[in-house]
């Protein structure tokens, strides 16, 4: 069972991810972490007829290749949290119709993986759950159709915008046994800082992760000196320095920080921008160089803090301000055989 101290729910026992998997396209299969995938697709179609489809079909195979790598049949997951940035999730759920697992569809928008791992890691820790998968997904072409232009209109990009990353991220969590452990999660308050620019989602999140950290270390009696690395989901170059400028002010300055919009691209030669977004971009990060790297010894101990905007096309038409929140998770390195 977990202990909670504030907005952080602490494992005596820690739940485990026994096995992950990521799913990305032609752009993903270009940057510095394609090695990292377990399968990488030049056509962003997916085969199917729409961009729609087309990311169903991405985050079906994440589930699956996960399965397989756990060697474990579709029929013994117990649940499946999974969410993207489609109206309704109708990604995760054309992909859950497929897969036929009981199925919680969550919204978090980029956050929506550390989302999902927190509540499958409560679920498990409290035996309610054996084997279950937390996944998120998207789609670059299906999340500008819908957010900003179709891409037929060629709108120019703006220096502080992000480019939403074609891929899919799935983890299989247990109770227990050989994994990397999930030590404790942070759910976090939403937080609006009146930003109102869709092209600049780095300054309307970069408050929520702050937020988010500072609640962990004030919960949990850390430092930021205590982790190998803290990982922040998709602040991008520009949302990543006021990220670490917001928490200079608290006096906090992090010399561990790295940010998955940052790293899933090479920023100046795949023209993205500012960086990666998109419920796939920390997703995809966490399973094909987050992870890997704990399992191998690389890394022991490090914090995934995933934030997501919380705006819609309604709001946004409507001028409205956007709010943002983010998700942290402390991970451990899987015990060596023989250590307590």
């Amino acid at each position: 069972m977990a202990t909670r101290r504030g907005d952080t729910l602490i494992f005596s026992d820690p739940p485990v991810i026994a096995s992950h998997a990521t799913v990305g396209g032609k752009k993903e299969g270009e940057g510095p972490l394609a090695a990292g995938f377990d399968e990488l697709r030049a056509d962003n179609s997916f085969g199917r007829s729409g961009w729609e489809a087309a990311e169903a079909e991405l985050q079906l195979r994440a589930a699956r290749l996960c399965l397989k790598k756990a060697q474990i049949p579709e029929k013994e997951v117990s649940l499946v949290l999974a969410g993207d940035l489609q109206a309704q999730c109708t990604a995760s759920n054309y992909a859950m119709r497929a897969l036929g697992i009981p199925y919680a569809g969550l919204f978090g928008a980029c956050s929506t993986m550390a989302e999902a791992l927190g509540l499958g890691a409560a679920l498990c820790s409290a035996g309610m759950a054996d084997g279950l998968l937390a996944m998120s997904s998207s789609h670059f072409c299906a999340a500008e159709r819908q957010f900003r232009t179709p891409l037929s209109y060629g709108a120019v990009r703006t220096p502080t915008a992000q480019w939403t990353a074609t891929a899919a991220g799935a983890c299989l969590l247990r109770p227990a046994g050989p994994g990397v452990g999930i030590r404790a999660v942070t759910f976090g308050r939403v937080q609006d800082y009146q930003i109102k620019d869709i092209n600049n989602m780095g300054a309307a999140m970069a408050p929520a992760a702050a937020a988010t950290l500072l609640h962990y270390l004030r919960d949990t009696h850390s430092e930021p000196q205590d982790f190998d690395a803290i990982y922040t989901g998709d602040l991008g170059h520009v949302g990543s320095q006021l990220f670490r400028e917001l928490l200079a002010a608290e006096g906090l300055l992090l010399k561990n920080h790295v940010d998955c919009g940052c790293i899933l691209y090479d920023a100046e030669a795949q023209t993205v921008k500012s960086g990666g977004s998109g419920a796939g971009c920390c997703a995809a990060v966490l399973c094909a160089h987050i992870l890997p790297r704990l399992e191998r010894g690389t890394q022991k101990r490090l914090l995934f803090l995933a934030t997501g905007a919380l705006m819609s096309q309604t709001t946004f038409l409507q001028k409205e301000s956007i709010p943002a929140i983010a998700h942290l998770v402390e991970l451990w390195a899987p015990k060596k055989e023989g250590t307590a």
